[in-house]
């Protein structure tokens, strides 16, 4: 990743495609392989709430509350399910590739608490883009059985980890924010 592949790896949703978000030639090979336009923007992974800072000029106040909700790593209740994973789009995208961003420069950025893609964060020490392991227009794999034969010969590797998981998953919440704490849902 840290010289331009893409790579394909499980999430804490969906199976997804992967590169150095700071890296636009990786990017526009995603954006090529999925054949999607990059007018429609992907999303990035972070291990740490602390990082969001590093790539977003202005974090809007409440952010820091819904991923206070969402964090649940210290909770003692091993009984309650966890909530469903949250990308927030943020305003004012900074220091990542350009051709990630949406046309009004925005960013989506997810925590990630799945052990594979946190520690893949950890170590690449940037943002790490996640988009769904499907062509355009496809549904998502929601299992790694569910991954066409093009993405699968489309990137650099493919993880080995979480490969015979049958357990169905879904995609993120998305919620996008303003900078005057304007909240919109788009997914729920």
């Amino acid at each position: 990743m840290r010289e331009g592949g893409i790579i394909l790896y499980p999430t804490d949703t969906v199976w997804g495609i992967g590169c150095d978000a700071t890296n636009a030639e990786a990017v526009e090979r995603i954006y090529r392989l999925k054949k999607r336009a990059d007018a429609k923007a992907m999303l990035c992974l972070l291990d740490a709430p602390g990082k969001i800072q590093g790539y977003v000029t202005q974090v809007p106040a409440i952010a820091w509350d819904l991923l206070a909700c969402e964090d649940n790593s210290d909770s003692e209740m091993d009984d309650v399910e966890a909530p469903q994973p949250l990308t927030i789009i943020y305003p004012g995208a900074k220091n990542v590739a350009p051709n990630l961003l949406a046309e009004d420069g925005s960013l989506g950025i997810r925590i990630t608490q799945e052990p594979f893609s946190k520690a893949l964060c950890a170590q690449l020490r940037h943002p790490v883009v996640s988009t769904s392991a499907n062509l355009s227009g496809s549904p998502a794999a929601r299992t790694f059985d569910e991954i066409t034969d093009e993405i699968l010969s489309g990137v650099d590797y493919i993880c080995h980890f979480r490969r015979n998981d049958r357990t169905p998953s879904k995609p993120s919440g998305i919620i996008k924010l303003g900078l005057n704490n304007e909240v919109q849902v788009i997914r729920k």
